[in-house]
């Protein structure tokens, strides 16, 4: 079994600092980056070629591994920079009619939110945020409170497979389900998901899905994923129409016959899901789960504040909240003093602290953040 201390030699992140961000962006091992500038290398060697002539079929090996690793056909899948271009591309494809509701939680990412706030107002449409009753201890809880908001008017439902502000994983599936059942479009932001915890599409069976290779997958930045279902296709259109819309277009010609970009990014997805394949991933993710369980565990033994959920509802990213403080100020001790890195912000009031247990972190990393925590506050 590969062990977490033997990881990470195999990352490029400096040494010096104890780097617990990597739900944030990310980081890429070595061998996969290698394969990336060797993707950008051989573009560059023959521009015309590369982009003129391979470009199609290149990229259709690299739909074809995603698609394996999240179980979806490969035509269903197309690549996007990130996440929230997929909820864009996601959002604008939806017909939405005044007094029309999105129905989502009250722990969803800015950013996208900030996307569906947009639509609505075009359409007249309304955002219907469901408040979480934490701690977050039961699926069946959390789905009876959040269908309970559905209403004749419930056009849509959107909500994240891992939450970016407090890291809690939600049932997707079932949602997708009821929703499936009620006419509903079921739209799942899968950003942190793909890499943390297994994604499979004909098990969740989503209207729109779409995730991010470049964060748990370590995948180089700007690779990320749309899946959407068949019979949904033909009204998704990239958010830049282009060479793809000639005579006998199709999702994928749409989608991935672009302006001029640099693919080495989508192209090297296969590499990262060798990487993980070799260093037996799914045991690393378990270790690294066990980290962040004992290091949650202790971090709200010292504050004596209530967890936001229990263990089976985070993976390797969780949040807590901590003692009243200046967020950003703690933040900036924690770097400038002990070099730590990881994302302090006020969530619903509440100062929260969020870390991430990536294969390169050790239950050493988490000692080092609780004793830098101790002191800070203590100073405070």
């Amino acid at each position: 079994m590969t062990h977490l201390n033997n990881l990470k030699s195999h990352f490029l992140l400096d040494p010096e600092v104890v780097f617990l961000n990597h739900g944030s962006f990310g980081a890429c091992p070595k061998p996969v980056f290698a394969a990336y500038q060797a993707w950008q290398l051989e573009l560059e060697r023959q521009p015309v070629a590369f982009l003129g002539r391979r470009i199609d079929g290149l990229l259709s090996e690299a739909r074809t591994a995603l698609a394996a690793y999240v179980n979806s056909d490969p035509d269903d899948v197309v690549f996007v920079a990130n996440a929230t271009a997929g909820v864009n591309t996601i959002a604008k494809a939806i017909p939405l009619h005044a007094g029309d509701e999105i129905l989502t939680t009250d722990h969803e990412y800015g950013a996208c939110m900030t996307t569906w706030g947009h639509v609505a107002a075009q359409a007249g449409a309304v955002i219907v945020e469901r408040k979480v009753t934490l701690p977050l201890l039961s699926d069946e809880a959390f789905v009876e409170e959040f269908w309970a908001g559905v209403t004749p008017k419930t056009r849509v439902v959107y909500l994240s497979h891992i939450t970016s502000p407090t890291a809690l994983t939600f049932p997707v599936a079932e949602i997708c389900r009821r929703a499936r059942a009620a006419g509903i479009i079921s739209v799942i932001d899968g950003a942190h998901a793909p890499g943390q915890i297994r994604v499979d599409m004909r098990e969740i069976e989503p209207d729109f899905y779409t995730g991010n290779c470049h964060k748990w997958m370590c995948a180089p930045k700007g690779s990320g994923f749309l899946y959407v279902r068949r019979d949904q296709q033909d009204d998704v259109h990239p958010l830049i129409i282009s060479w793809g819309y000639r005579d006998g277009d199709t999702f994928i010609s749409r989608h991935q016959v672009q302006p001029t970009r640099d693919p080495a990014a989508f192209l090297t997805v296969p590499a990262a899901i060798q990487f993980q394949r070799e260093h037996e991933w799914d045991a690393v993710r378990q270790q690294c789960h066990a980290v962040a369980v004992d290091l949650r565990n202790a971090i709200n033994a010292w504050s004596g504040l209530q967890p936001l959920c229990s263990d089976d509802h985070f993976a390797q990213m969780f949040t807590v909240e901590v003692p009243p403080c200046d967020p950003a100020a703690v933040k900036d001790r924690l770097y400038d003093d002990y070099k730590i890195e990881l994302p302090m912000f006020n969530w619903q009031g509440k100062p929260c602290l969020r870390t991430s247990i990536q294969g390169y972190n050790t239950a050493h990393d988490g000692e080092f953040l609780l004793n830098a925590l101790r002191e800070v506050f203590a100073k405070a």
